[in-house]
């Protein structure tokens, strides 16, 4: 093989692991839009839905395309990032941590990584550990805001007994 021919095939497969644009946003709950990276038009499109707060999971070491936080602000939107990596950061302070950005916000929300996948990882440990839900009714949730293959370590969290807190 070539080796152009050798990089354009590294690069194929590299930008079929980690999309850059996973579209077709899902609304697990009312005014909750989930998903992967918004395009630009995409954005656009949501604010007019009346999408004002676009919360980003995505790392800084994440390409997006564009500079996002700074098209969100233009649009006239908030604009909030909340790292999460990988499954490293699925965990109940994170998922604490997401609800509290979640709650009492004014408009509808967008609320993404790069493909859902941590973002219904920790909407599911949310839903569970504040929001009273079953393990089942919460994984379900999280499927439908884009949880796929974090979902082992998601159920491995609610399986495990939160410490008991100090008086």
């Amino acid at each position: 093989m070539k080796p152009l021919a050798r990089v354009i095939a590294l690069l194929a497969l590299v930008l079929a692991c980690f999309p850059l644009h996973a579209g077709d946003f899902t609304e697990p709950r009312p005014g909750l839009h989930t998903g992967g990276q918004p395009t630009l038009d995409e954005l656009k499109r949501l604010k007019d839905e009346g999408v004002r707060t676009v919360i980003d999971l995505r790392g800084p070491q994440e390409v997006r395309g564009y500079d996002e936080a700074g098209e969100v602000e233009a649009l006239g939107m908030t604009y909030i990032a909340l790292p999460i990596s990988g499954k490293e950061d699925i965990s109940a302070a994170n998922a604490q941590a997401l609800h509290a950005l979640l709650q009492g916000r004014e408009g509808k929300v967008l609320l993404h990584c790069a493909s859902g996948n941590r973002v219904g990882a920790l909407l599911a440990l949310g839903a569970a550990q504040l929001d009273g839900l079953s393990a089942d009714e919460a994984l379900a949730l999280g499927r439908s805001a884009g949880l796929k293959s974090l979902e082992p370590v998601v159920v491995e969290q609610l399986a495990t007994p939160a410490p008991a807190e100090s008086k």
